[in-house]
């Protein structure tokens, strides 16, 4: 046991550590004063009203959470339990990357009485159809700014010379293709066993399993609208804190979605609450649009300061309010016991 917590404790060190350095690399040669003026010269009604927006999302979030917690086991789930729950998961992820999904299941199992793994699987669903979603903003993004991808995209690579060399050795292309997917089905069927093949093959049945269960829910088609709701909100939050801020006040809404899809893809970093990588990745598509480095960086750490701010202070709070409930009980324990704070109502 000892090994195991020593393990986690490097694991959580190295990656904070991976996030400072990134940051500090990015911020390092940036005046403080030239942060401070930006924030001074920013309109904050615009970067209010993108906070007010955000708390939608998490609301949002949450009410569809609520839709996959359908079970019997346990106190029925409300919207108020399963925000603050949300919350929570939000601030334990700003320390330890990824235990979030685990300590806002573990709340609700404290104070609902559902079983931790039930909640984990409902869970694993939302991120299955959450990567779903981001695939399908990223091609929507390559549609509304393809040229800018393009572009993008022969910095690193010459598309016409790839394109000619593709053409003039279509076979070897195919059959390259052929033996890639022969070779990933012969590891596959000769290492099924390995640790790391069962958890791939796990992960594909969790997404596939859990795409047949939201035809089952009751509300199926309210669980699909707030899934694609929820990245509008994404998209209208970072839109409206590119008003509030001079140097993109003047960006496209297209712009702004590539800005959002490099911002997602940032978070996704097993990094602490996206930590460098979000900056780094939210500057690189700002320079690429034509704004200057410095009011890039000052952008990605204006918008992630502000939501990291919003998380910490509403998290704490959700915090208070979950610890301050009782520990669910079986009714037919709590009838035995008579406890004046099993009447608190949330």
């Amino acid at each position: 046991m000892g090994q195991k917590y020593i393990k986690q404790f490097f694991q959580i060190a190295i990656s904070l550590g991976i996030a400072v350095w990134i940051f500090w690399f990015l911020y390092k040669d940036i005046a403080l004063e030239s942060l401070l003026d930006q924030i001074e010269s920013s309109n904050w009604s615009w970067i209010i009203l993108s906070l007010t927006i955000s708390m939608a999302g998490y609301l949002l979030r949450s009410w569809r959470w609520t839709l996959l917690i359908d079970t019997e086991e346990g106190e029925q789930v409300t919207l108020a339990r399963s925000y603050h729950a949300v919350m929570i998961g939000n601030l334990v992820n700003m320390l330890i990357p990824r235990a979030g999904e685990v300590a806002r299941c573990g709340v609700l199992t404290r104070t609902n009485g559902v079983s931790m793994g039930y909640l984990f699987g409902t869970v694993i669903v939302e991120r299955s159809i959450d990567l779903i979603c981001l695939l399908g903003t990223i091609f929507l993004a390559f549609i509304i700014e393809k040229e800018l991808f393009l572009n993008l995209a022969s910095q690193l690579v010459d598309l016409d010379s790839l394109g000619q060399m593709i053409l003039s050795n279509l076979p070897i292309v195919f059959g390259g293709i052929a033996i890639f997917v022969l070779l990933i089905w012969y590891i596959f069927r000769r290492f099924r066993d390995h640790g790391l093949i069962n958890k791939l093959q796990h992960f594909f049945r969790e997404i596939l399993s859990g795409l047949k269960r939201i035809g089952k829910l009751s509300n199926p088609i309210g669980f699909w609208i707030s899934s694609v709701l929820l990245w509008v909100i994404y998209f209208l939050t970072m839109y409206t804190i590119a008003f509030g801020i001079p140097s993109t006040a003047n960006l496209s809404p297209g712009e702004v979605l590539l800005v959002m899809v490099m911002g997602s893809i940032g978070m996704i970093a097993p990094v602490q609450g996206g930590i460098g990588t979000f900056h780094a990745l939210v500057a690189f598509i700002l320079i690429q649009l034509g704004i200057s480095e410095v009011d890039g960086k000052i952008f990605a750490a204006i918008i992630h300061g502000t939501q990291v701010l919003l998380v910490l202070v509403v998290g704490l709070v959700s915090w208070i309010i979950m610890m301050k409930l009782p520990t669910w009980t079986k009714p037919e324990q709590a009838k035995h016991v008579f406890n004046p704070a099993n009447t608190t109502n949330l």
